[in-house]
């Protein structure tokens, strides 16, 4: 791949692999940050004595050091600005795919798959996870090790790089990741459909077996919100087919940054992001599913509610999904693993950072 370089680019691998082997012998928990925009998601990093865990900041290390627009590739190191990269991309007429949030102007790439965060496009084009090809990674012992490749059809460690996606800084330092990206669709429009959330899950049904170029939908306060996204007749065709009203072409970036007024209202109940089946029902004393905000075609949903933990939690479970609560200070924000598969999660923890150095109680106490 091709390399690019700009003033603000620099490697300070040899500096984190130091503090990160100094820590491992002493034993001291560290605190990975970035940008720090997304530092309500999750809980509170520790020791696994109670003791206070001591910042590590990525933020010097930046640098986008490979980009090869005709194969779709990027690397990026992981301390870059999540702006930086997208603007580049954007040069080329291309993009992250899967729409990741910002949540503040400082978010770097290395916060964008430590969270393994997506958008409202995630339905129809992946995960961040699916994305992935390669990771550089600092282990508990100091040295940089590179897992996966940066080929699409290299197939090695992809697994192990995709481990990184969403495990919070738990198993080790991400310094580097390469990315596949896609085209930027040549057009774009958003309607807005009056109608109810039964009639929304039925039209969104049908239309999942249809052609149709969509590429956002969500369901909130008695309408239906769509994007289309693709080439122009196409997207013009489907608009005039489906009707409604235009919809302000700010609204997905509102709601993948959560500034929808759910999300910024003086509501003080606890904010619940609910990951279900998408036409599964919650039968719950207390629980107006239209009251919620229904994104990734009813997959994903956000509410406010006062409701316990345990009972949104039980709903979850038994409709084949789980509830995270996004409510900064939470003391359990992830829903409890099943006992098998903690097991798991404490033995690769337990592999890859055996004296629990890295984002320690991150995403459950004993991970």
């Amino acid at each position: 791949m091709a390399t690019t370089t700009s003033p603000q680019d620099r490697d300070i691998r040899e500096a984190l692999g130091e503090r990160i082997r100094q820590a491992n012998a002493e034993g001291t928990p560290l605190r990975i940050v970035g940008g720090d925009t997304k530092a309500f998601y999750g809980r509170k990093v520790q020791g696994r004595r109670g003791e206070q865990a001591e910042a590590l900041s990525t933020r010097e290390h930046q640098g986008i050091t490979g980009y090869d627009p005709v194969e779709l590739i990027v690397s990026v190191r992981a301390g870059t600005p999540l702006t930086t990269l997208e603007a580049a991309l954007a040069e080329n007429g291309q993009m992250l795919p899967f729409e990741p949030p910002h949540f503040g102007a400082d978010a770097t790439v290395g916060g964008m798959v430590a969270s393994g965060l997506s958008g409202p496009r995630r339905p129809w084009a992946g995960a961040v996870r699916d994305f992935v090809l390669g990771a550089r990674v600092i282990t508990h012992g100091g040295d940089e090790q590179r897992f996966g490749g940066e080929v699409i059809k290299n197939v090695a460690g992809y697994d192990l790089s995709r481990l990184m996606v969403g495990a919070q800084g738990s198993l080790g330092l991400l310094t580097e990741v390469t990315l596949k990206v896609l085209p930027r669709p040549s057009a774009s429009h958003g309607l807005r459909l009056e109608m109810t959330l039964d009639e929304a899950r039925r039209r969104l049904a049908e239309w999942g077996r249809r052609p149709l170029p969509l590429s956002a939908a969500t369901w909130q306060d008695g309408a239906l919100h769509l994007r289309l996204e693709g080439g122009p007749g196409s997207v013009a065709a489907t608009r005039e087919r489906l009707g409604g009203e235009d919809l302000d072409a700010g609204y997905w970036e509102a709601l993948r940054e959560q500034r929808l007024p759910l999300f910024a209202g003086e509501d003080d109940r606890p904010l619940w992001r609910l990951s279900l089946p998408q036409r599964a029902r919650l039968e719950v004393d207390g629980l107006d599913e239209s009251a919620m905000l229904h994104d990734w075609a009813g997959a994903q949903r956000f509410l406010r509610s006062d409701l316990s933990a345990a009972t949104l939690r039980a709903a979850c479970t038994a409709a084949g999904g789980h509830a995270t609560c996004l409510t900064p200070g939470a003391a359990e924000p992830f829903t409890p693993l099943p006992e098998a598969l903690a097991k798991y999660h404490r033995r690769l923890k337990a592999e890859l950072d055996p004296k629990g150095i890295f984002n320690p109680g991150r995403l459950y106490a004993e991970h």
